[in-house]
């Protein structure tokens, strides 16, 4: 079993694709909580997104994986809860480099816009790439300073 834990999180249009990486990451070991949605029927991308995002906050769950039509909903709603480091992702290098210079710790996918195979190669990226730290930790810890200076 991985150490890694993944929360997912999708609304109606990602739904199938959730369902399909939920699979593929418990195949590999990895522990997997499952956020929702539970199905096509029209839901909104933010409810999922708060779930995911507030896994992430606790440290419950390591990484997170949000799939929408676009990903950029998700992106911009999850990116809202203190902590998180969302990406939205359409190739696996940009998943690389996501991890190792800005410790993103929740990737968004856009079903409408990439298929199956290269989810799965994103999402395996995603989970297997190492922050690099160094000079890029200082430019996420500018992150943490931005975000720090309007919280409540």
């Amino acid at each position: 079993m991985n150490k890694i834990s993944v929360v997912l999180g999708s609304d109606h249009a990602g739904f199938e694709m959730k369902e399909q990486i939920r699979q593929y990451l418990q195949g590999r070991g990895y522990f997997v909580q499952d956020m929702g949605c539970q199905g096509t029927e029209s839901c909104d991308y933010p409810d999922f997104a708060l779930a995911v995002g507030e896994k992430i906050r606790s440290g419950e769950c390591q990484r997170g994986i949000l799939i929408c039509g676009t990903g950029v909903g998700m992106a911009i709603a999850v990116n809202k809860v203190p902590g998180v480091r969302a990406a939205n992702v359409f190739d696996p290098a940009i998943a690389v480099l996501a991890r190792e210079h800005n410790d993103a710790n929740v990737v968004t996918l856009g079903s409408r816009f990439i298929d199956l195979e290269k989810a799965r190669e994103i999402v395996e990226k995603f989970m297997t790439t190492d922050f690099a730290g160094d000079r890029h930790a200082r430019r996420v810890n500018k992150i943490s300073e931005i975000e720090k200076k309007y919280s409540l």
